[in-house]
């Protein structure tokens, strides 16, 4: 697939000296670092706990330090990818996550790790943008950026999946501490790799300067809204305040946007009817999507009593049938278009999470409660999340693409924060009986899918491809 990729991006006339396939392996890597941390971290917390002597609040923080981080300054990073370029800003992002993993996995007390972790989330706002940037700014639009973003979200998807695997045999058979230390020998592999065959490209600083005041703006807004929606959950009216004050921030950020000469991101991006519709879906399927991951974990160890490992073994059928949507997707795209395939994965999608909803119970087990509809949730994702990807980021300039995946990747951050809170919220108030909430989530969750799936039709109608992309689709063939 990888060989298929580079031969169409150099098929046609180069938008950057990117090789397809570096800018795909370094972006899939970067991309698979950044969301597996997000929830490597979570099986190792009771190690932590004992070993630095943490109280409850401050495990609390070894999440959030990271998560609020990386939602703030998402934006920031994709368009410093624009501004200085997005090698340099992709090496600068990696080498910051790596020396904060290495500083984490060494930390001697709370304080240490909890600051390792919050510049760990800088490196990861400022990497993240930048791998979907790469895939945008390399491969024009067409068959060649389909197949690359689907392996981009299959990839990432992969990374939050194997999460609870890769932190559980690490913490299980090493220590906790390897849960962040692995990130560095990958670091430096990736680095070598950007490196060495990463285009570099033309310096904008020097005609465009960074909109400090919206950068101000929009990260302090998009951090108290992802902690006040969180706050929300745990403590319920006291996480209004930084909530109003995000919104708050994030309606003065668009003010500013509106004015100033050189944007953080410009508002007619969202005139585009792909981006906006795109990011829309994006933002409500990922809500939804979180209950897969999250709740599954939490009732295969909760209730059926599964270990961290076999739990994260568990999630290899729900990895694959991601894998496997993702894969299809691309030439599923080329016969019926975005909008239809995106609508067959949502409803597949919510399928799945009405199934589970049914199936958990104390008496489960993996082939009656676990298997058949989380295979169900997951390939509908697969099939789901690569045309909204891919509707997005399309009909914007290449000199917008790290603007965009900002937007892209705040959409999926928010999301899932958003869908932490509601579907949390619906299983505390299921009652006392932990599988009867579990099932409360996803079927909340199965109505989030459907109401996501009903905005899919909004998305514009598919594009004929052109003579040019249809010789090197039958030149592959």
């Amino acid at each position: 697939m990888t060989a298929e990729l580079t031969a169409q991006a150099t098929a046609r006339p180069a938008r950057a000296t990117t090789p397809g396939w570096a800018a795909l392996l370094a972006a899939s890597i970067g991309q698979f670092l950044v969301v597996l941390d997000i929830s490597v971290v979570n099986v190792a917390l009771p190690h932590i706990r004992e070993g630095l002597g943490l109280g409850a609040t401050g495990l609390q923080w070894v999440v959030n330090a990271y998560s609020l981080t990386f939602a703030g300054f998402l934006l920031l990073g994709g368009r410093a990818a624009d501004l200085f370029g997005r090698k340099r800003v992709f090496i600068t992002g990696l080498g910051l996550f790596t020396v904060a993993s290495l500083a984490g996995g060494f930390a001697q007390d709370g304080a240490m790790l909890i600051g390792a972790r919050a510049f760990q989330g800088l490196g990861a706002a400022i990497l993240a943008p930048v791998t979907l940037s790469l895939i945008t700014g390399t491969f024009p639009e067409g068959p060649a950026r389909t197949k690359a973003i689907a392996m981009w979200t299959a990839v990432g998807t992969a990374g939050g999946a194997t999460g609870g695997l890769v932190g559980g045999l690490l913490t299980d058979y090493l220590s906790w501490r390897w849960v962040l230390l692995i990130n560095v020998p990958v670091g430096a592999v990736v680095a070598v790799i950007a490196a060495r065959w990463l285009g570099g490209e033309a310096d904008a600083a020097g005609r465009r300067r960074l909109d400090l005041p919206g950068a101000v703006l929009v990260t302090a807004g998009v951090g108290l809204l992802a902690f006040g929606i969180g706050e929300t959950g745990d403590h319920g009216w006291r996480g209004g305040i930084p909530l109003a004050a995000g919104i708050a921030l994030l309606a003065a950020f668009v003010a500013v946007e509106a004015r100033t000469a050189e944007p953080l991101v410009k508002l007619r991006l969202f005139r585009l009817r792909s981006v906006a519709v795109g990011n829309l879906a994006t933002l409500v399927g990922t809500m939804a999507g979180f209950a897969l991951w999250y709740f599954l974990s939490l009732y295969m160890q909760n209730v059926l009593h599964y270990s961290a490992v076999r739990t994260g073994l568990s999630f290899l059928p729900h990895t694959a049938g991601i894998i496997i949507g993702s894969r299809l997707a691309p030439p599923l795209m080329a016969r019926m278009g975005a909008r239809s395939l995106a609508g067959i994965g949502g409803v597949m999608a919510a399928a799945g999470f009405a199934w589970q909803s049914l199936v958990l119970d104390a008496d489960g087990t993996f082939v009656t409660a676990i298997l058949g509809p989380g295979a169900t949730m997951a390939l509908g994702f697969g099939l789901l999340m690569t045309p909204l990807v891919e509707a997005s980021t399309s009909g914007a300039d290449s000199s917008e693409a790290g603007a965009v995946a900002g937007v892209v990747n705040t959409s999926r951050t928010i999301g899932g924060a958003i869908g932490l809170t509601v579907l949390g919220t619906a299983a505390a108030h299921a009652g006392p009986d932990l599988a009867d909430g579990y099932s409360a989530a996803f079927l909340v969750a199965a109505v989030i899918t459907t109401a996501g799936t009903a905005i899919v039709p909004f998305l514009p109608r598919p594009h004929r491809a052109s003579q040019s992309e249809e010789e090197g689709e039958e030149a592959i063939a």
